[in-house]
């Protein structure tokens, strides 16, 4: 017997519930991970958690990078299938996942992330020199603080001497995130929002917000936010889970790949700056070009297949 006592929720109580859920899911993961750990690491090292004046340490790095894959498990991948099936009862078809989309989309989504680099690192370079007012440098000096913390951590993480090293860091930072963070904002708060607005524009804009806030790295809010609201319209104008993951795994995917080229000194660390340079400014600009064109011809070639109304949360 079908449970539906959850299927006829207005989007405010379904946002709250959502919510509800994400929180027991996180905490009871990251309980069951602990849990789970001690075997391997000992509680002596759980128990002095290590920080980041330890990041030299290889048990350290091993230790963050577990959490780190059982957190993403915990806190995006489980929550989005519970509320699936709760909402609507058939978790692939609500999160649109029973939808493929042909090899053209596949071969456009390629090309568009390729070329999308150039501008988002403009505008993260413009983002990364904000400046506030100086009553509020308090929270200037809070958000500099949690953006080099962020930075310490995603290096350490990015420094691998192995292809194994390389590969568990494109299952760890592009695999699981591309798969947790589209099922969620994508297809839950986007779906939230798009139904409580009646606009598929305002759930999209709305939950791109939402994910980069997550994230807590505001120096790069405004790049990630427009990378959110990409992988939303991928969603819309397709009408699969798929084209917006493979935009976010390829996204984060060649950053893990190019971080570990520079690193063994295969390719020049100036490719990261091509378009945040005032010598490259003309690469962004073809770069958004690009993007436009590329995403009209996904949308293009997806007619047909996109999400034209609001779905229910009840099956009828």
């Amino acid at each position: 017997m079908a449970f539906t006592a959850f299927r006829d929720m207005k989007p405010l109580p379904q946002l709250m519930f959502s919510v509800f859920v994400i929180l027991v899911s996180f905490l009871g993961f990251m309980l069951i991970a602990v849990l789970a750990a001690i075997p391997f690491f000992g509680l002596d090292s759980l128990m002095n958690l290590p920080t980041l004046n330890e990041m030299t340490n290889p048990e350290t790095i091993n230790v963050l990078k577990y959490f780190q894959v059982m957190q993403a498990i915990g806190l995006f991948i489980v929550p989005p299938l519970i509320l699936g099936r709760l909402y609507y009862g058939r978790v692939a078809e609500y999160l649109y996942l029973n939808k493929l989309f042909n090899s053209a989309s596949i071969l456009l989504v390629l090309v568009l992330m390729f070329f999308a680099g150039p501008f988002i690192n403009f505008i993260g370079e413009l983002n990364a020199n904000m400046v506030f007012p100086e009553w509020l440098s308090g929270v200037e000096k809070w958000m500099k603080n949690a953006e080099e913390n962020a930075e310490i951590l995603t290096k350490a993480f990015l420094k691998v001497d192995s292809i194994n090293g390389l590969l568990f860091n494109l299952f760890m930072i592009a695999f699981l995130p591309a798969i947790g963070e589209e099922l969620l904002f994508r297809g839950v708060i986007q779906r939230i929002f798009t139904n409580w607005a009646r606009s598929h524009h305002w759930g999209i804009w709305i939950s791109a917000i939402l994910f980069s806030a997550l994230h807590m790295q505001f120096f790069g809010f405004v790049p990630r936010m427009l990378l959110g609201a990409m992988f939303g319209y991928l969603l819309v104008w397709s009408g699969s889970m798929w084209l917006p993951i493979l935009a976010h795994f390829l996204n984060n995917g060649i950053a893990v790949i190019a971080m570990y080229l520079i690193d063994k000194k295969i390719i020049n660390s100036e490719i990261e700056e091509i378009g945040s340079t005032s010598g490259s400014y003309y690469m962004a600009a073809i770069s958004l070009g690009l993007i436009v064109v590329f995403m009209l011809m996904i949308k293009r070639q997806n007619k047909g297949n996109e999400i034209l109304n609001m779905q229910s949360s009840k099956i009828k």
